[in-house]
């Protein structure tokens, strides 16, 4: 019914090829142009999976370059999961009070996205808990790494689960990404 009412009517490119593969829990580096459909190639089958989530806990974290990406990444889960009842996505980055996004991590949350640094901080608070996180989204990866977040990315990745799904969505494809 979500979208539906967007009017979306054929999947994109890398839609048809993200989201069966996505679905079945497999790894994915994705490479298509901005503007493509990426953020419902990798959020509509996360949104699919976390339906009758009822844990508390996230289960999913997408990582974003910027803030500007980060909520427009949270708008669109919420866009797309607007007919659920069910399912809750925050954005937390740097720039705004610490204290309301601790407040709404401790709230029942499926989807967080951030920035790498914001998620770091919570992370060393203890105030963001990830041993739940089943799938790990890297958007925008080429971005985060000419930023200079590859020792960031690291650092949350080894924080997080060994067994999770790892999806990275990328215009371009250094080689750093494809390691």
């Amino acid at each position: 019914k979500s979208l539906e009412k967007k009017g979306y009517k054929n999947p994109t490119p890398i839609q048809k090829a993200a989201i069966p593969e996505l679905m079945l829990g497999r790894d994915l580096l994705g490479q298509a142009q901005t503007g493509t459909g990426k953020t419902a190639a990798f959020a509509l089958p996360i949104i699919e999976k976390l339906e009758n989530n009822k844990d508390l806990s996230a289960k999913v974290l997408v990582m974003t370059p910027t803030r500007e990406l980060a909520t427009q990444v949270a708008d669109s889960f919420k866009n797309y999961s607007s007919e659920s009842s069910n399912l809750i996505t925050i954005a937390i980055y740097g720039g705004t009070d610490f204290r309301n996004q601790i407040s709404a991590l401790k709230r029942k949350t499926d989807v967080v996205v951030g920035t790498p640094g914001r998620i770091m901080d919570h992370i060393r608070q203890g105030t963001f808990k990830i041993k739940n996180i089943s799938c790990l989204v890297l958007d925008e990866a080429d971005e985060m790494l000419k930023m200079g977040f590859l020792e960031d990315i690291e650092w949350i990745i080894d924080k997080l689960p060994e067994h999770k799904q790892m999806v990275l969505f990328s215009a371009t494809m250094p080689d750093e990404i494809k390691k």
